[in-house]
């Protein structure tokens, strides 16, 4: 079938608008109409704002080759920022990221199924997972393992984990396999996440706590960092985790004090959060501790501003600040897309608060691989120093 032939099917029987521009035709297709002869409009008949974008636009020899990078420029970007009531926001340029592939995106994965293995990457859709399976600027493929199963007990309406009252009982067997894998995979920089598990009397700590030994008994050089719940308060599961060998103790507190909430489980709360982060620096002073703020909530500056200093108040050493992003329609809607600048100034101010380390930026989650190529760095030079 001709180019031209596939043009029309397209317009009659899909019933879309197909605009195209190549050396050899230069048509624009109209609504759906019953006449071949009709559905074809000159582009010279065309208002000069569409002859524009036409003649600017990807022409057939981009889709081809693949090279769609955007043209424009991203402060140059004029879609809304800012949701209307109703209004669903479009995805700015700055948030969109290669599908991920790759030989070590592929070997990662079949490794994870083969030991029935789980990552907050897959399961809370991050957008970072091509860059961080796959190797990306920092060389080393990473992923941040989530313990204790795919299934939470708390609802969160930024999380897009599954959730139940009662999930299926741990795998006693899931500590020894995730110390194998990483081993296995020659990392030397990892995070351990987990779900809530509130249905078990520690909330999960020591199921932790053992996978961090296992790791530390079969590499003595892993750096380990493990973003904790909040364990209902309980300092006691906070501290098993603290003293089990681990190198940064994370927990998250998500959003500003005011939104808490709004996006957070009831059983969540702000001040519960600053208690777990402030007992691991008590009762191991030498650990990094960590925490991640999501912005585009609907929080205002001050009140941005307000949480990072109590955070910092609270003793917490590094501080990510990241764009939320909604991960299906039955979670809370993005209430605005924060631009690269605005992150930018977050920095400067996390900078200035006496955080060690800040990463601030659209696309910077709590487990970010650039963030740990820092910590790794910055931990290796404070062994240094006490030798």
């Amino acid at each position: 079938m001709s180019l031209f032939k596939h043009a029309q099917f397209a317009s009659r029987h899909l019933g879309i608008r197909l605009w195209w521009k190549s050396k050899e035709l230069d048509f624009v297709t109209g609504p759906v109409c019953t006449s071949p002869f009709n559905t074809v409009r000159a582009s010279s008949s065309l208002p000069d704002k569409k002859k524009e974008l036409l003649d600017g636009g990807p022409d057939l020899q981009d889709f081809i080759s693949g090279d769609l990078s955007d043209k424009n420029r991203w402060e140059e970007y004029k879609g809304n920022l800012k949701r209307q009531k109703g209004e669903r926001l479009r995805l700015p340029p700055w948030l969109k990221t290669a599908i991920p592939i790759g030989k070590n995106y592929n070997k990662l994965k079949n490794t994870l199924r083969n030991l029935n293995l789980h990552t907050v990457c897959e399961e809370a859709r991050c957008p970072n997972i091509g860059e961080c399976w796959g190797g990306g600027e920092y060389a080393t493929a990473t992923a941040t393992i989530m313990l204790m199963g795919d299934t939470c007990t708390r609802g969160c309406r930024f999380c897009s984990v599954k959730t139940a009252r009662k999930p299926p009982p741990l795998d006693p067997n899931e500590p020894h396999n995730t110390a194998k894998a990483i081993t296995e995979w020659g990392l030397d920089y990892v995070v351990l996440t987990s779900v809530d598990r509130d249905d078990i009397s520690d909330g999960g700590a020591e199921h932790i706590a053992k996978t961090v030994t296992y790791l530390k008994e079969m590499s003595q050089k892993i750096l380990v960092e493990c973003l904790t719940p909040d364990f209902r308060g309980d300092l006691n599961a906070v501290e098993r985790i603290a003293l089990s060998g681990l190198d940064v103790y994370a927990h998250n507190v998500e959003t500003v004090r005011e939104l808490q909430r709004h996006v957070r489980d009831p059983r969540a709360n702000f001040d519960q959060s600053l208690s777990v982060l402030k007992h691991a620096k008590k009762v191991k002073p030498s650990l990094l501790s960590k925490t991640s703020i999501m912005l585009g909530l609907g929080e205002t500056d001050a009140q941005v501003y307000a949480t990072m200093k109590e955070v910092r108040e609270a003793a917490v050493d590094c501080l990510t600040l990241g764009q939320y992003m909604q991960p299906t329609k039955r979670h809370l809607k993005v209430d605005e897309y924060v631009s690269p600048e605005k992150f930018q100034h977050w920095e400067n101010v996390g900078k200035e608060l006496g955080f060690l380390y800040t990463a601030s930026g659209p696309l910077v989650r709590s487990s970010y691989k650039a963030g740990e190529f820092f910590l790794k760095n910055l931990i290796e030079k404070r062994k240094l120093e006490t030798q």
